[in-house]
């Protein structure tokens, strides 16, 4: 595996939702992240409400510098697609950057090739799509985590012009570290990281330098510093400590001391 080069990317702090809140406290969170990305300069910063708060969470955010993100998509414009949401649609509402392959919806039935669509789809309507990536507990153990990082990725990307790669986002998520308390260490982040970069270079070049890589998986501020700080790691995504306003806080003055 090549020796990749750091560039200077600034970081990025995103918080996915989930499955959460209502719309009072949708909007009090965005609020509070609005408030939190003024005082902290630095690192860019995005929110993944749920669909049902989309508009709620673009007023609270207007005038904001906190981007506007939906947790997936679907890879049709339009058509007879029963409870999907195409990207055409989210960008209708305000989103600006989109979770493609987030590891709870390949769990779900995701496949590698489904996940490259959706982040087509998500380019074709001028949204960023955060390719999702990561390696369960079994694969690990089994010391398959290069194999599937660099299967995952590469399809994900396969056919894209730099031009799109320029556009697009990745998000290293291990399963085993989604929701259950145990994350990463810097060194498996950094060891991660390299793998999903080497894969971007060595199909696109030095295009392939430009793109973030978050690390996600149990983030949370006791942990984000050390994170952010860690090799090839431009930021983080992160589930249940985004859905608390002083935790959230905490993890962008994080980013600013990485």
């Amino acid at each position: 595996m090549s020796n990749v080069p750091a560039t200077a990317r600034p970081k990025l702090v995103a918080g996915n939702w989930k499955m959460h809140l209502r719309i009072a406290t949708a909007r009090a969170l965005a609020e509070q992240a609005a408030a939190a990305a003024a005082e902290v300069a630095g690192p860019d910063v995005a929110v993944f409400p749920a669909f049902v708060h989309l508009a709620t969470v673009r007023e609270a955010l207007r005038g904001s510098r906190v981007a506007l993100g939906a947790q997936t998509s679907h890879e049709k414009q339009e058509g007879a697609h029963t409870g999907k949401v195409s990207p055409e649609m989210l960008a209708d509402v305000g989103v600006t950057t989109v979770l493609c392959g987030h590891s709870e919806r390949r769990q779900s039935g995701e496949t590698d090739q489904m996940v490259r669509a959706l982040a087509r789809a998500a380019l074709r309507a001028g949204l960023t799509p955060v390719i999702c990536v990561g390696e369960t507990l079994a694969e690990r153990e089994a010391d398959r985590t290069e194999e599937v990082l660099r299967r995952q990725v590469s399809v994900a990307v396969d056919g894209l012009s730099s031009d799109d790669l320029s556009r697009v986002e990745l998000a290293y998520e291990p399963v085993w570290a989604i929701g259950t308390g145990r994350t990463a260490t810097a060194a498996m982040a950094t060891s991660a990281h390299r793998v999903v970069r080497d894969v971007l270079v060595s199909k696109f070049g030095e295009a392939g330098l430009g793109p973030r890589i978050l690390y996600g998986g149990s983030v949370k501020p006791s942990n984000a510093a050390e994170l952010m700080n860690s090799e090839g790691v431009d930021g983080v995504l992160v589930g249940g400590a985004s859905l608390e306003g002083p935790s959230f806080r905490a993890i962008l003055l994080g980013a600013v001391r990485s």
